[in-house]
């Protein structure tokens, strides 16, 4: 499992393992490796971002194992809210070495084991922005839209091999991602020379003052529990969606014309 250190990972994490998974629960810093170490889940760093890291993780999780391995959980994620307009090339560029080629590197290494034994699951975890957009998060949909796209072809290319290729789609979940993209929104986002200045109050406002939880937002669980579903269901769905919104905007995105959806999207 990827991006264990807090919210979504580290539940997992604890929860897969409590069902008697061998878990190997990595994450980008060492001191949060030896923090769940200590908490008795196997974790060892793996930086998404660095193709040695990746490959030296894969190399340190099939010595432990023998050279098996069952399944892949790719959830390192972050975000960097701002405008389109205002989101510089290499802003676009370090998000989606984290979320998507970071993930796809990984996948590739893990694809050849799989095939060897007969068997495995991939589950990439995605998101409601990765089918619908939201203003002010669009370097974090981009990425989601093009994990969608890569993992649906990927489990065409793998049927037959007994490999199962799996997407998990949370909409509001409890976790530090907000938090988390406080350095990168202050790395990347001029918003003082935007030309959209002024409308960046609500964006300060949500990343800098806690509101408390979403009225919509669920645990971290709920998304363990559909992976839970991933990886032990006989016969997998190809996409689990989790939360209300997740739900209501894959109906909203089915039934309503781009124009009416735009519309919709617009008042959220």
């Amino acid at each position: 499992m990827t991006g264990c250190s807090s919210g979504i990972g580290l539940d997992a994490a604890r929860g897969m393992a409590a069902r008697g998974w061998r878990v190997f629960a990595t994450c980008r810093n060492a001191e949060d490796c030896e923090r769940l170490a200590a908490e008795g889940l196997e974790s060892f760093p793996l930086d998404l971002d660095s193709p040695a890291s990746i490959s030296a993780a894969v190399t340190e999780t099939l010595a432990r194992t023998g050279g098996t391995l069952d399944a892949l959980y790719n959830n390192g994620a972050f975000a960097c809210p701002g405008a389109v307009e205002d989101i510089p090339r290499d802003a676009l560029r370090a998000i989606f070495e984290t979320n998507l080629f970071g993930p796809h590197e990984l996948t590739r290494q893990i694809i050849p084991i799989m095939r060897a034994q007969g068997h495995g699951r991939i589950v990439n975890c995605s998101s409601v922005l990765g089918f619908v957009g939201a203003k002010w998060r669009g370097a974090y949909a981009s990425t989601k839209f093009a994990m969608e796209g890569l993992t649906d072809i990927l489990r065409l290319e793998m049927a037959g091999t007994g490999i199962h290729v799996v997407l998990l789609q949370p909409g509001p979940i409890t976790s530090e991602l907000r938090q988390k993209a406080i350095p990168h929104f202050e790395r990347w986002i001029d918003w003082r020379a935007s030309a959209r200045s002024a409308e960046y109050k609500d964006i300060l406002h949500r990343l800098y003052e806690d509101k408390g939880n979403d009225r919509w937002e669920l645990p971290a669980s709920a998304v363990t529990a559909k992976l839970v579903r991933a990886l032990e269901d006989e016969r997998p769905r190809a996409r689990y969606r989790i939360t209300t919104p997740t739900h209501a905007m894959a109906i909203a995105r089915r039934l309503l014309s781009t124009r009416a959806l735009d519309a919709l999207l617009r008042r959220a």
